[in-house]
């Protein structure tokens, strides 16, 4: 299941800290292994039930906004100098790691992908802190996870969890009808 995850997430290997690297990893395998979702799957499955005929994959939604989250850090850090303080390793270990909790949040009823009964009481950004407080991520990385929705909109987000937050948006939003 390693190499499996590390097929489909070769961003895993950005994070230097071989601790937290480890820590991200073990988060998707055991995501992987106690969903109804298959590795395989992650790649054609949409990214959202919330988009009608989404043909943008769960994977590939997941990558980009990982990108843009490293791309935007990278461009404020070279532009605020140091005036910024980015901790990139957190940042990415927060973004591949925001919606591993969806994995636990979907069911197949007649063969089609739906969200669970608990997936719509307990959402991915509380699952995946779940997920990531099961494995001794730091607060740093579970504060990604849990303010990277809308649920975080009420609290202060980071500066790692503010550029995780607009890279998901920015991967979403345009595909909304």
């Amino acid at each position: 299941m390693r190499d499996k995850v590390l097929d489909i997430w070769p961003e895993i290997n950005w994070i230097k800290n071989v601790e937290l690297k480890e820590k991200v990893l073990n988060c998707w395998i055991y995501a992987v292994e106690n969903s109804v979702l298959s590795i395989d799957d992650l790649k054609v499955i949409p990214f959202s039930l919330l988009l009608k005929d989404c043909k943008i994959s769960f994977m590939t939604h997941k990558r980009t906004a990982v990108h843009l989250s490293v791309e935007m850090a990278k461009i404020m850090m070279k532009n605020f100098g140091d005036e910024i303080k980015i901790d990139m390793d957190t940042l990415i270990a927060g973004a591949i790691l925001i919606d591993v909790g969806k994995l636990l949040e979907y069911e197949l009823k007649d063969g089609k992908l739906t969200t669970s009964a608990a997936g719509n009481l307990v959402r991915h950004p509380f699952s995946g802190m779940a997920i990531a407080d099961r494995f001794n991520l730091p607060a740093e990385v579970q504060h990604i996870i849990a303010t990277h929705s809308k649920e975080g909109d009420l609290g202060k987000r980071t500066v790692e969890s503010i550029i995780v937050h607009h890279a998901d948006f920015v991967s979403f939003d345009p595909f909304k009808a």
